[in-house]
């Protein structure tokens, strides 16, 4: 079987299943040897030609034949019941594990880790191991319950054919041992190769819409067709070694039966000449009835034999998906509650960066330098800057998306570092930069953070971003389903969803990242006195490019490459800034222009 110390405890856990599954099994492979011993019965009975006077002794035989049949079929239904339903259960119990596991990892680690390899592990690695605890198991028990009691009965016949047919069947044993690490090697090969074809099918999906705009449908096609022949090369290539495996013991199986019916044909034979075969004090006295009884015992054998074959195969594949499994569940989660965490109850919103520094984990400098402000509690503040001066990365700092030096960002006076993740975290609302929506209705899109609030809840967070008259002109309003990403919606429409989404949430802390850039002026001017009216005494972060949506805000945060130029209102900015008074400029001129050229 399978073992690790992510598998090792569901042999208990689901221990009573397996026992009575594999218990089942058991019975049914017992009843299933006395078959051959009626068969051979029979065989002699007619071989004697008194078939009249053993005509009880065989109505008999095809009652408790019967009888086999039927207790074969219930012990079959029950280990099908117990054996893949713990075989379910540990899948799903797996699957639950690792989906906590992405949930708890960084951003670090999805910067590095492909999406597609991910689901590949969630799939394709996960069904082998529902398959090696579901028919794996069936296969083992039964193939090991079975050739032990077929053997029993085969050396109880006659213990000379049985070591005749046991040395190739030891073989086989032998060269499935060799070819299980072989084959785990092709299959890890295999899965990899598969990771690809997830990762490129599910990128090409995400990006339809600019495949398309840009007429890529046929140079993406002719990239897939190549991800895609490289996979069947290597599916092939695993698949040649397999059945190359499959046919070698069945050529084997072959040649044995060739030799139980020669060997058993020719000792039937002398024993009926009256010249059977001596060794030592044994006579072998085969008869006809005994040769077709063997033949039975060892068809009986033959799928035991092609099962531990199958074993080694499903062996070595479960083996690599596990271990591919495992390297995720080991994977260090740098993002998580510090010994001791102190909960932020009652929250005011006070926020302090004291000579703050930040790098990502592979950058080779310093995305922000030496930030050093303080946000009182209720306050609304801006923050802009140029392309890449840090802005999100200042803002995504206080969810702990990444791990900061101590004592250098505090929430109401806390350190950063040493705060409860789910309390830090529920006391902020956030409107992420790419307003991501899920494939939901619009109404439990908005309720996302609490799907119990009322409808009114949620229309209250609708007006607050100005999105109420849109979402009622839908044929089904607020029961609008919005489709994967928000793709039945406008951008402005989707930004607007993600900040009533936000609002609803009520947090003392609201970061909104870019959250007006595609809606018109006249609806920023709304939003902007919501925040002011109705988050009033709240803490409220506006990231912007332009500078209207940030100029009447209480004071702005300007950051350029990563430093702090200056942390004032608008107007001092206009007096203390050379970048605030350049970005001014710049869209003030802009405008102009617009108007000038209409």
């Amino acid at each position: 079987m399978l073992f690790g110390k992510y598998v090792n405890r569901y042999y208990l856990k689901y221990g009573l299943l397996f026992f009575v599954g594999i218990l089942a099994l058991i019975i049914c492979d017992i009843f299933q040897l006395y078959l051959p011993e009626f068969l051979g019965d029979i065989v002699d009975y007619i071989d004697g030609g008194a078939i009249e006077e053993h005509l009880d002794e065989i109505l008999n035989i095809i009652l408790y034949t019967i009888g086999i049949a039927v207790i074969m079929f219930l012990s079959r239904i029950v280990w099908r019941l117990t054996l893949f339903r713990a075989s379910s259960g540990i899948e799903a119990d797996l699957r639950h594990k690792m989906f906590l596991k992405a949930e708890r990892l960084s951003e670090n680690y999805y910067h590095s880790n492909k999406v597609g390899n991910i689901i590949s592990w969630f799939t394709t690695d996960l069904e082998e191991i529902e398959h090696i605890y579901g028919w794996g198991s069936i296969t083992l028990i039964d193939a090991f319950f079975m050739s032990v009691f077929v053997l029993i009965k085969m050396f109880l016949l006659d213990w000379l054919i049985t070591l005749v047919v046991l040395i190739p069947v030891l073989l086989i044993f032998v060269w499935g041992l060799l070819v299980e690490k072989f084959m785990d090697m092709k299959w890890e090969n295999r899965q990899k190769a598969l990771d690809q074809i997830y990762d490129f099918a599910q990128e090409n999906f995400t990006g339809i819409r600019v495949i398309k705009a840009f007429v890529k449908e046929t140079q993406q096609l002719h990239a897939f067709a190549k991800i895609a022949k490289k996979n069947y090369d290597v599916e092939i290539d695993f698949v040649r070694y397999s059945i190359a495996f499959d046919i070698a013991i069945s050529v084997i199986c072959a040649l044995i039966v060739s030799i139980i019916v020669g060997l058993g044909s020719y000792l039937v034979i002398e024993n009926f000449n009256g010249n059977p075969l001596i060794i030592g004090s044994y006579v072998i006295d085969l008869t006809n009835g005994d040769l077709i009884t063997f033949i039975g015992y060892f068809d009986s054998l033959v799928w035991p034999v092609i099962a531990f074959g199958q074993i080694f195969i499903m062996r070595s594949r479960a083996k690599a998906s596990l271990r591919r499994i495992s390297r995720f569940l080991d994977q260090d989660e740098d993002i998580k509650n510090p010994v001791n965490a102190i909960k932020l109850d009652h929250c005011q919103g006070k926020i302090e960066f004291k000579n703050f520094s930040f790098k990502y984990q592979d950058s080779s400098h310093d995305s922000l330098k030496n930030i050093t402000l303080t946000i009182n509690p209720g306050e609304s503040i801006g923050v802009i800057g140029k392309i890449g001066s840090g802005k999100s990365t200042l803002m995504n700092i206080l969810l702990r998306l990444y791990n900061v030096e101590e004592n250098t960002v505090f929430i109401d006076g806390i350190d950063l570092m040493k705060c409860d993740l789910a309390s830090l975290r529920d006391n902020i609302a956030f409107v992420p930069q790419d307003n991501f929506l899920y494939s939901d209705t619009i109404q439990n899109n908005i309720a996302f953070y609490d799907t119990s609030i009322s409808i009114n809840n949620v229309q209250e967070g609708a007006l607050f971003a100005d999105v109420h008259a849109n979402i009622v002109d839908f044929p089904m309003k607020y029961q609008t389903v919005s489709g994967e990403r928000g793709v039945s919606l406008s951008g402005g429409q989707k930004q607007r969803i993600a900040i009533a989404r936000a609002y609803v949430k009520h947090a003392p802390i609201m970061i909104m990242d870019d959250a007006v850039s595609a809606v018109d002026v006249k609806t920023e001017e709304t939003i902007l006195n919501n925040i002011k009216t109705q988050r009033k005494g709240l803490t409220t972060i506006l990231i912007a490019s332009r500078v209207s949506s940030v100029k009447n805000l209480d004071k702005i945060i300007v950051l350029n490459n990563g430093e702090l130029e200056a942390f004032a209102s608008h107007e001092q900015l206009m007096k203390i800034s050379p970048t605030y008074q350049r970005m001014v400029y710049l869209q003030t001129l802009e405008k102009e222009l617009e108007g000038g050229s209409k």
